[in-house]
């Protein structure tokens, strides 16, 4: 029994560093959350928010150390370790950025929900189903493998996941980012559920202030701790024009002509897609998690072949695969996918992995190369020095805007864009928004799939994916008291 004004979570001090150089990435946090309240931490990208959690439940990565402060529970100080580890399973539910890659490939999801819980068999399932279809996900998914899920509905998975053994702490890591809005609303009404109950509480990582505003008691806004001011984002420059299509003519860049993807086990997700991509054209998808929004990207890039239909690019078919496509095809299309943790090689820093394109693509040497890196990286509001870092010390909302920046030094006619302002605070949207109109000046055209209206009220033609196909939308919606941001 918790005292009245008696903090569940309290940490005192927290301070991260680098076990390797020693430098400060989260400095001297303090955060208190009562029984039944909500507490939300926000800030710019890489200020430390999804370090603060871990920093929290003693879970750090290898390469980083907490080097002071205090996690109290109770009052009590938690301890690191075995001690740790048990506080954790007894007391925390966790849901990170990127659920679809902490989930288990192999498994379905009835196990995946279930793996932390105890008791009879029956009890299990019970608790399992019941955490399913409170986030909207009917008995017929509890037998589906994570290959076979949108990236909301992994989201919801993971969250009942969470949940299921009733967790006292919930830790939240943009909880919202994959989903549309009616199945965002499924989340915030759970986390109000939790609002107001003496034995629980709940920490929750978001850049939408919808969400502060509906749910939290109270903010915890962090600031970078790196004195280093950001480069301002500002038209590629003089050199080489990495960014500039080889646009020819005005006829559609990409075409599809009845395009019908299927899922693993055989369903159809979209049953006879059309589209046409001109010059210049930024086009928007909307649809509700797991109508196919991801997948219908995947076959116009080559990554999951369509079972039925053509892509033309330049008014010529496309190899369904993209291993059968040549290169300037290769070049011509750039994908940024949902989830850039798992498309960055983590061996390789990122100003390798953006000069690629350029050496491979274009001939760039090493002096031109590293020049025209700085001015992608600068171009999508990143400094310099994180050319040197590796995907893992980047945060979600970094690494996702260098693995646009690695696209664009590709120099494609047709930029594919699933979700590319999830994990990004207002000021870094804007940057990557302007920086496509600008491309688009050029005649480069731009296909994004989005829950963000934001990004859709700055397209030129909006699509909705209903029942299979894509239909136009009308007019897009203002945005409501809370969106979630991905698919």
């Amino acid at each position: 029994m918790t005292a009245k004004g008696t903090a569940l979570l309290e940490a005192s001090g927290l301070t991260v560093c680098r076990a390797e150089d020693g430098s400060v990435l989260l400095d001297s946090a303090d955060l208190r959350v009562g029984p039944g309240e909500v507490l939300a931490i926000t800030g710019p990208s890489g200020a430390g928010k999804s370090t603060l959690l871990h920093a929290l439940m003693d879970t750090l990565p290898a390469r980083l150390r907490r080097s002071a402060g205090t996690v109290r529970w109770h009052g009590d100080v938690v301890p690191s370790g075995a001690g740790g580890r048990r506080w954790r399973r007894g007391h925390c539910g966790y849901v990170g950025q990127d659920p679809a890659l902490a989930l288990h490939p192999r498994w379905r999801v009835e196990r995946i929900v279930g793996e932390e819980l105890a008791g009879p068999r029956t009890e299990r399932a019970r608790l399992v189903r019941e955490s399913l279809e409170l986030l909207g996900l009917d008995e017929e998914f509890a037998h589906r493998r994570v290959r076979e899920l949108s990236g909301g509905q992994a989201q919801r998975v993971a969250l009942a996941r969470a949940l299921a053994a009733g967790p006292s702490l919930l830790l939240l890591d943009e909880p919202t980012s994959a989903m549309d809005r009616d199945t965002a609303e499924r989340v915030i009404e759970v986390v109000r559920a939790r609002r107001g109950a003496p034995d629980r509480c709940t920490v929750l990582v978001t850049h939408d202030p919808g969400l502060v505003s509906q749910l939290a008691d109270h903010e915890l806004r962090l600031s970078p701790p790196s004195t280093a001011a950001p480069v301002p984002a500002g038209p590629l420059g003089s050199g080489p024009r990495i960014g500039e299509p080889q646009s020819r003519g005005n006829g559609a860049l990409l075409a599809a002509r009845g395009l019908r993807v299927i899922r693993p086990d055989g369903e159809s997700l979209i049953k006879g897609a059309d589209l046409n991509l001109v010059p210049g054209q930024l086009a928007t998808v909307l649809g509700p998690s797991g109508s196919g929004k991801t997948s219908l990207l995947y076959a116009l890039a080559g990554r999951r072949p369509a079972a039925n239909g053509q892509v033309l690019l330049h008014g010529r078919a496309l190899a369904p695969e993209a291993h059968r496509r040549g290169r300037d095809e290769l070049r011509a299309v750039q994908l940024v996918g949902q989830h850039p943790a798992g498309e960055l090689n983590p061996a390789h820093r990122i100003g390798r992995a953006v000069a690629r394109p350029l050496r491979v693509l274009h001939g760039l040497d090493a002096p031109d190369s590293a020049a025209t890196v700085t001015e992608l990286l600068a171009a999508v509001g990143l400094t310099a020095d994180l050319a040197g870092h590796r995907p893992h010390r980047l945060s979600g909302g970094q690494r996702q805007r260098a693995a646009l920046a690695r696209a664009l030094a590709a120099r494609p006619d047709v930029l594919l864009l699933d979700e590319p302002t999830s994990a990004l605070d207002a000021a870094s949207v804007r940057i990557v928004l302007d920086l496509l109109d600008r491309l688009r000046a050029d005649g480069m055209a731009v296909l994004a799939v989005t829950h963000d209206p934001t990004v859709a009220e700055r397209a030129d033609h909006v699509l909705h994916l209903r029942g299979g196909r894509l239909v136009p939308h009308g007019p897009v919606d203002p945005l409501p008291t809370v969106t979630g941001r991905t698919s």
